[in-house]
């Protein structure tokens, strides 16, 4: 790789089998983010990912020439809720979904390279959605995950496993937004070949709780 540092490898986070539920605990990260709602298969989240793209590569590219730290940009991720969770395991309904996608930084990057990589890609081309790039801090703790191999309308069956029998198995109640991390990029895999990290924040049932 030539020095230059693959975090997908360097992370427990990118870790995750096929019909394997692990617990594990995350530590805070720093990502690239962009908010959106409404049904995935529309312009506004291809607008999304293609505002994202360019502004995480100016990041690492600056990190290169300027820092002398080079790194393989991580996959694109993303938050997803809805006021009533059923809707990624019962019901599908997309266009009731909310979602933050996101794109990891190394923690050696500041606030000043995010703005400075975010003017420079506006210099340039100024992607549909670059004005509402934001950066910040993920802190998920405690979580649950697992790989799933497939289309994403394929998940329901993982995620309702996930839900309903593993969490609440453990002694666990969901916390935080259901993560999805893309080891395969969904613009050029077959749906049936993907492969998705499904994470699930998770806290410990209060003692007492529901009596």
């Amino acid at each position: 790789m030539d020095g230059k540092l693959d975090l997908r490898r360097s992370l427990d986070g990118y870790r995750a089998r096929v019909g394997e539920f692990r617990l594990l605990d995350i530590p805070p990260h720093r990502y690239l983010m962009i908010d959106g709602e409404g049904d995935p298969n529309t312009p506004a989240f291809a607008e999304s990912v293609e505002t994202l793209y360019p502004v995480a590569y100016s990041v690492k590219f600056a990190s290169k020439n300027a820092a002398g730290r080079d790194y393989v940009v991580p996959p694109l991720e993303g938050l997803w809720w809805a006021d009533d969770m059923d809707t990624f395991t019962v019901a599908r309904d997309k266009t009731r979904w909310k979602w933050t996608l996101l794109s990891l930084v190394p923690d050696w990057l500041t606030d000043s390279d995010c703005a400075a990589a975010v003017d420079r890609v506006g210099a340039r081309r100024s992607p549909a959605r670059l004005g509402d790039l934001r950066w910040g801090t993920l802190a998920e703790g405690r979580c649950v995950q697992t790989l799933h191999v497939g289309s994403f309308d394929d998940e329901a069956a993982v995620l309702d496993r996930m839900h309903h029998e593993f969490i609440p198995g453990h002694g666990l109640r969901m916390t935080g937004r259901h993560h999805e991390i893309y080891l395969s990029d969904f613009r050029r895999v077959a749906p049936e070949k993907r492969r998705t990290i499904l994470r699930q924040p998770v806290a410990p049932v209060e003692a007492g709780a529901g009596r």
